[in-house]
Order: C-alpha cells, then sequence, then structure tokens
C-alpha cells in the first residue's frame, strides 16, 4: 500500500491512501476523514449537508507539517472535523490551479497569503472563511482550531443563507475584476519606474529588497541586469551584486552542500526556511550566470555551478528529469539536517580547522539558530558568512587559494558526515514547469560558461519531458511520478517548457527544440488564450472548470506565465520573423497594464518583456555548416557577450529550414566559404562578417 511505513502500523487510512502525492501521502493517515479533490467529495458535502474544509499545501512546507502534527494527526480535533466539515487535501504543487484561485480568494478576503491554506468553503465551491495556518488552542489574536471548528459549525447551521450569499458575491466580485478590460499601452517610462521603485525598496544595510521575511526574487536581479545594460547606471549593478553576495554569505545559502533554502527568516539572510525548492536553484542559478556574463567576476560563475553540483546530485531522476523540492524538517526538527552544534564541529575537525570555522562562518557555543517555531536558540548553528573568503583572506593575513582550498577540504568532510544523517523528505515529483526553468538555466550557463556539460545535463532533461509529458495528441501534461502521468498542463508548464526550448536551442542549435517549443506555443494560443481581454488563462478551455477562470501577471516566487509568455513570444517572433507572435505579447503586456502601470516592481518579470519589446533588440543569425570548426569558434565568440535582448538563429547551408524560418534570411549566406554573421538591430542589419576579431567589434557596440 502506498505511503505506508512503521509509524503508521496500528493506524487506518484515509482516502488519500490512493494518491501519488508524497503531500497528499503524508496525510493518509491522519485521523481527519481526508478526501482528495473529485466530484464525489463534493457530492457527499452536498448529501451531508456540510461545508467543505479545504486545506492546501506542499510537502516540504514547514507550517504544514506543523499544522498537520498539532491538529490533522490530533484524535479530538479530527473528531470536530468529521463532525463538521467534508475535509479536502489539496498539494498545491499537483494542483496550482486551485491553489491559485483560493490564494486570490485568501488575498482578497484577509490582505495576505501562505501556506498552509485554510477555506471554508460551500459544497458548490465557493468560499465564505479563508486563512492559513491556525494552531490547535486559541491564543492571543489567533483563535485556534479547538474554537474554530465549533463557531464555524454553529455559523453554518445559523447563518447558512447568509453565509452563502456572502461566498456568491466574493465570487462574483473577484471574477469581474480578474476579466477586466485594460488595454492601455505600456512604455519605456514604466521601466524608469520600476527601477525606482527597487531602489526605494532596497536594503542599503544587508542588501536584498524589503525587510524579513526577505525572499530571493531573482526576477528582481535580471531586470536590474537589463537596466543596467540599457541605462550604464552604476547602482542598478550594484543592486544586483550586493545582493547576490549576501545571499551567498547568509545562511540562505547551504555552505557544504551546496544549492539556496526558500527564504530568509530574518532581515540578515541569516536564518533559513530551510527547505529546497527546484525552481529557487534555476532562477538563482539563471541570475548568477546573468551577473557572471555581465561583469566576469569569477564569483558568480563559481556560485552557479555550485547551485547545478547540487541539483544535478540531489535533485536529478535516473531518467533525465529533476524533482520538486527537498524538506526543511527532519526527524520532526526544521533545519536539524543543516544545522550543527560546536561540540560536532570540534569532533569532526581538528583544532586548527575547527578554529577556523569557527572564525569564518561565525559559530557560538550556545548556537545562533533562533526557532521562530519554538521562539528559542536551539544550541545549533547555521553557517555563514559575514566576510568573503577573500575579505577575510586580507582582513587575516592569509593566502586566498590556500584557505580556499582549507576550506574546500573541511567542506568534504563536513558533507561526508552530515550525509550520514536522516536526510529531509524528497519531494520526487518532476514537473513540467520547473524542470522547463532548469533546461533554461543549464541552457544560459552552457553558453556564458562555454560548458558542454551543461548543454548535455539540458537536453536530455528536455528529451524526457517532451517525450514523456507530451501525448500522442500533442496535449502536455504537469507531473510525473512512479511512471504515472498526470493532470494537464497549466499556463507555467505551457511558457516555462518553451522558455527552457528556446535557451536550449540557441545553446546547441538543434532544430528540434525549436520546432517543439513552435508547437507547444501554438497549442498554448489555442487553448489558454483570453479571445475576449488577451492575455492567458491559467487553465485549459477543456480543463475542469472552477469557480473562475484565474488569469495572473504577479511575479511571485516564480515569475508568471503570462510575464514568461510575453517574453516567448517576441523571441519567437524574432527568430521566425512572425510580426503576429510579436503582436500578441504586445496585447498581452498590454492587457494588464491597469494592474501594472503603478507598481512595476510587482511584475519585473514583465518588465524585462517589457525591455525586450522596446528595444533596441537584436538578431544574429550564423551562416554555415554545421561541422565546420570556425562555426564552434565564432558560437564562443558571440557567447561571450552579455546582450540579454537579443535572439542566435543558426542557418545551415545544407538543410532546409522552410518549415521553422521565414524568408527573412533567405538572403543571409556564407562569405568565402567561412562560417558568417549577420547581426541586426531594430530591422537594419550590418554588412556579414566572418572574422573573429570584427564580430567581436560589432558585438561590442551592442
Amino acid at each position: 500500500m502506498k505511503g505506508r511505513n512503521a509509524k503508521y502500523q496500528d493506524k487506518k487510512a484515509n482516502m488519500l491512501i490512493h494518491e501519488n502525492s508524497p503531500y497528499l501521502l503524508q496525510h493518509a493517515y491522519n485521523p481527519v476523514d481526508w478526501h482528495p479533490w473529485t466530484e464525489k467529495a463534493f457530492s457527499k458535502a452536498k448529501k451531508e449537508k456540510k461545508p467543505v474544509f479545504l486545506s492546501i499545501g506542499y510537502s516540504t512546507c514547514h507550517w504544514c507539517h506543523v499544522m498537520e502534527k498539532e491538529s490533522f494527526e490530533n484524535e479530538d480535533v479530527a473528531r470536530l472535523m468529521n463532525e463538521n466539515f467534508i475535509s479536502i487535501k489539496v498539494d498545491r504543487e499537483e494542483r496550482p490551479d486551485i491553489d491559485s484561485i483560493y490564494m486570490t480568494v485568501c488575498q482578497a478576503l484577509t490582505g495576505r497569503g501562505g501556506w498552509p491554506l485554510t477555506i471554508i468553503m460551500t459544497p458548490d465551491k465557493e468560499p465564505f472563511i479563508a486563512t492559513t495556518y491556525i494552531p490547535k488552542e486559541s491564543r492571543p489574536g489567533l483563535t485556534g482550531m479547538m474554537d474554530f471548528i465549533p463557531l464555524v459549525g454553529k455559523m453554518w447551521n445559523e447563518q447558512r443563507d447568509e453565509l452563502v450569499a456572502n461566498a456568491n458575491e466574493i465570487i462574483n466580485a473577484l471574477s469581474s475584476q480578474k476579466h477586466e478590460n485594460a488595454k492601455d499601452e505600456l512604455d519605456i517610462d514604466l521601466l524608469e519606474r520600476t527601477y525606482q521603485q527597487l531602489k526605494e525598496n532596497f536594503d542599503s544595510n544587508n542588501a536584498g529588497f524589503g525587510n524579513a521575511p526577505k525572499f530571493p526574487t531573482p526576477h528582481y536581479l535580471t531586470f536590474l541586469l537589463r537596466y543596467w545594460k540599457r541605462n550604464k547606471d552604476p547602482q542598478a549593478l550594484e543592486m544586483v551584486e550586493r545582493t547576490l553576495q549576501a545571499m551567498r554569505k547568509g545562511g540562505i545559502y547551504d555552505h557544504v552542500g551546496h544549492g539556496f533554502h526558500r527564504y530568509s527568516t530574518d532581515q540578515y539572510w541569516l536564518a533559513p526556511h530551510f527547505e529546497k525548492m527546484l525552481y529557487d536553484q534555476a532562477l538563482l542559478a539563471i541570475a548568477y550566470t546573468e551577473a557572471y556574463h555581465a561583469t566576469k567576476k569569477p564569483e558568480y560563475k563559481k556560485i552557479a555551478e555550485e547551485i547545478f553540483t547540487y541539483a544535478i546530485r540531489d535533485m536529478r531522476a535516473d531518467n533525465g528529469g529533476f524533482f520538486s523540492a527537498e524538506d526543511a524538517d527532519s526527524e520532526g526538527e526544521e533545519g536539524k539536517f543543516y544545522t550543527w552544534t560546536e561540540s560536532e564541529l570540534s569532533q569532526i575537525l581538528d583544532q586548527n580547522e575547527f578554529r577556523l570555522i569557527k572564525n569564518i562562518f561565525n559559530t557560538k557555543a550556545e548556537g545562533n539558530f533562533f526557532d521562530e517555531g519554538s521562539q528559542r536558540i536551539t544550541g545549533t548553528n547555521i553557517l555563514h558568512l559575514k566576510l568573503s573568503i577573500e575579505e577575510f583572506a586580507i582582513k587575516y593575513g592569509k593566502d586566498t587559494p590556500s584557505l580556499k582550498e582549507e576550506l574546500e577540504r573541511i567542506r568534504e568532510k563536513l558533507f561526508a558526515v552530515r550525509n550520514k544523517r536522516i536526510h529531509p523528505l524528497k519531494d520526487d515529483k518532476i514537473m513540467t514547469d520547473w524542470n522547463g526553468l532548469m533546461i533554461a538555466a543549464l541552457s544560459k550557463a552552457s553558453r556564458a560558461f562555454n560548458n558542454d556539460y551543461y548543454r548535455e545535463v539540458a537536453s536530455e532533461t528536455a528529451d524526457f519531458i517532451v517525450s514523456t509529458m507530451i501525448k500522442d495528441d500533442g496535449i502536455l501534461y504537469h507531473r510525473f511520478r512512479e511512471e504515472e502521468v498526470s493532470f494537464k498542463a497549466f499556463l507555467e508548464d505551457y511558457v516555462f517548457l518553451i522558455w527552457g526550448l528556446i535557451e536550449l536551442y540557441q545553446t546547441d542549435f538543434d532544430n528540434k527544440y525549436l520546432k517543439t517549443a513552435l508547437e507547444l506555443n501554438h497549442e498554448l494560443v489555442k487553448h489558454f488564450w483570453d479571445i475576449e481581454n488577451n492575455g492567458f488563462f491559467h487553465t485549459r478551455d477543456d480543463s475542469e472548470k472552477l469557480i473562475f477562470r484565474n488569469k495572473e501577471v504577479y511575479d511571485g516566487a516564480t515569475p508568471s506565465g503570462n510575464s514568461v509568455a510575453a517574453l516567448n513570444l517576441l523571441q519567437l517572433g524574432r527568430i521566425t520573423s512572425d510580426p503576429k507572435l510579436e503582436e500578441m505579447a504586445r496585447k498581452t503586456m498590454n492587457s494588464f497594464s491597469r494592474e501594472i502601470s503603478g507598481m512595476g516592481i510587482g511584475y519585473t518579470q514583465l518588465m524585462s518583456a517589457l525591455d525586450f519589446a522596446t528595444g533596441p533588440s537584436t538578431e544574429i543569425v550564423i551562416v554555415g555548416k554545421r561541422d565546420q570548426q570556425d562555426k564552434e569558434d565564432i558560437i564562443s565568440c558571440i557567447n561571450e557577450h552579455y546582450i540579454p535582448n537579443k535572439v542566435v538563429i543558426f542557418k545551415s547551408v545544407e538543410e532546409e529550414n522552410t518549415d521553422l524560418f521565414s524568408d527573412g534570411f533567405s538572403d543571409m549566406e556564407m562569405k568565402d566559404g567561412k562560417t558568417t554573421v549577420h547581426i541586426c538591430q531594430n530591422y537594419n542589419c550590418d554588412l556579414p562578417l566572418n572574422d573573429k576579431e570584427k564580430i567581436h567589434v560589432q558585438l561590442e557596440k551592442l
């Protein structure tokens, strides 16, 4: 029986035992009579005339674990829930459509959101109460489950008509708001306003943006790099570099095993929530790769490489796909796998090594990890830097290369010991959208670092996703686990995978990746496009009908589907010389103009698309033979340059490309039998070049 272990040997399973989500299986032996999201569950609610208790979370969510332990495993709470509700559990990573709808409701009603997300709704799926984590017992300012459940039950029995009417009003208001028609033209001035908002929100003391909790938000940084490229404003680049350096020094970075934790609970980047998400690794790798590309500072390359080391070592399946996440908790404690007592460190390391680690990574005998749940110092340490290794070497008169070598030997010792600990749970779902982000990250790094291995990994991942997640009818799917492919793909699945395939095409110029990207884009437009108001819906036109069809553009932990779709359309339009795709990108951006115009900081990925659309942007067409040696030299020369608003196309003189490329490139030919580059900007092309130095000079001007 799936999901069973010794802990639950004598417990009865609920309906979640038949699911294939690691998160749902975690709750399969709760005494709560959980149901998965099915029409059968809602029919039961109607038959028994009960409201629905909807709980949405994900397998590596710390506070989801806390609420389960406090409430969902408690017999008294479970009894109350079973008496008063039909209870439904949803994995937000499997069903982002459900999560998106009800998170919108929660934010509208309470002004905030988060997970676990708790919704009380009618049997017709219409919500009338929305909140997040609820403790078992009431505390000042927060009603606990033992009081909350009877209170809701009393309201349902005595004020049902009023609750249903309120639920209808909520849905009608949100639905009409989501379908407002806004088509004002976004202009270049919005880029400047967005930059000024980022400057105002920048933490000049600790780097990053805003106060605690502090999130990485990589699309802030990639937008700022484009702004710097456009305006040569040194402050834009300074904000990027200081933030990237502060994150790498902080406890949000895993100094022993590499990779980034989800976010920092404080403003100093010290104490993270320890879960590791695949999307964070991919997006942060992109930010560090682009920073290296822009500055040529090797420290950013090294950090990106360390992220990939972690992801490929710990998050990659044998089939080539990448798993979703690793938990924050192990052995019932958040961060236990990642933190150290000084006693442990002194036993593992010799005296000199221990002294070095204590000084560099700022450990304390009493510990430095303050657990926000228990509100106490745990006695353990989160390794973090206050000075970079280079700064530490200068301050204490040490040789930097020797110090780095010694620290690497110590890191390997600690990693070997830590690897014997009980590991956090790994959520081994393979999801199309997040794998698309990793394909994009690996492809960008392959070009920037001239690293063929990253291209090979990206290709293997893309081949697995395309061959496994696209069915014979051309429909893309969202999730793979234990040989099961499930859930028709959502907007982010399409656009993140298309993004990855566009980047991969521009890395190895295999036409199959561009062809698949165009086919997926065709399906996207056919099934997701809002014909009346433009932009893309979150779900297909033939997907399960929820209380309204959502359409999002806010760039949160990951960029929004509409933001990435806009940039994809611009790039595909330039690659194929199809102005209809560029026009669709413009319509997508403008359809959200009312929402965006006053607060560009919430839409920085879309601002990167606007930056591309307003130009200058560049098309580089390489004409030659695939096996010609000078082709690789010229591609390497192009890849040396940080030109974010460009597309690169390879036209083979030996192949027919008419099914992918328009006649716009038909007159571009090789010159003197050599691989030749045609550089075009703002629809004007320079003279063809086949001399590497001349190409370099021309690219330097862009």
